[in-house]
């Protein structure tokens, strides 16, 4: 649910804090990036992806949604399948003028990624429920995994805090920043914090956003099987998308 959808969501939950409830919406999306990066990790072993989902959201602040991607890193760590699929839902609103909340619980489907025949990994199938509160600009979220987390042992309980700012630049751009710590329970050769630095300008329904993302993830823990690249690595990330 990466980095322009939960953009997206941000922008979204700002304007609800300032205006009437909407009526009911359904909504759709879709994008092209040059690199899938979740939580600062490459998805997509540092190659593009297709991505695209679907968000309904009630008058009363209830949504549920959608979204898929291209991935690699299944295949690359000795399993199989090619897309991730996220099945969201939760409540988002106002819990004192200006500020705001959103919760709800995410479940992450690699279908037929087949991790748990692979010595050393389990089912990659991931559930999280989170939590998020948003004051202008800016929010802080934590996500806290119900199961193992993306295919990690034992990692039940893990937890990422997210912590950012969606700032109006003038002109139609949207300064992006984010810091987040990524927690792996029972596995601290895999916890890392990642960060983001990004633009985005919108074009009637598209929007481009280019964004600086790193970690300080260990090298071995999440260097890519099939050419030994670091996923983690510093580098520029280029988006597409357009919501309709």
């Amino acid at each position: 649910m990466k980095a322009l959808i939960f953009a997206t969501a941000i922008l979204a939950t700002s304007a609800h804090a300032q205006t009437e409830p909407p009526a009911s919406t359904t909504t759709f999306n879709a994008a092209v990036t040059s690199d899938y990066r979740y939580r600062g990790i490459s998805q997509t072993r540092l190659q593009p992806a297709l991505q695209g989902g679907a968000d309904f959201v009630h008058a009363t602040g209830w949504y549920a949604g959608a979204w898929a991607s291209t991935i690699k890193w299944t295949k690359d760590a000795g399993g199989d399948g090619s897309i991730e699929l996220d099945l969201y839902g939760g409540k988002r609103g106002e819990i004192a003028p200006g500020v705001s909340y959103d919760v709800g619980v995410l479940r992450y489907l690699y279908s037929g990624n087949e991790l748990g025949r692979v010595k050393g990994f389990v089912n990659a199938n991931t559930t999280e429920v989170y939590g998020q509160l948003g004051y202008g600009p800016a929010y802080v979220k934590y996500s806290h995994a119900t199961t193992n987390l993306f295919g990690f042992v034992d990692s039940e309980n893990s937890g990422y805090l997210d912590i950012g700012a969606n700032i109006d630049a003038g002109n139609g751009v949207t300064l992006q920043l984010h810091a987040g710590r990524q927690r792996v329970e029972n596995n601290g050769a895999a916890t890392y914090t990642d960060w983001k630095i990004g633009a985005s300008r919108a074009f009637g329904p598209a929007t481009i956003t280019l964004a600086a993302i790193g970690t300080n993830a260990d090298k071995s823990a999440y260097a890519s099987p099939a050419n030994g690249k670091f996923t983690g690595k510093t580098a520029l990330q280029l988006t597409v998308g357009a919501t309709f």
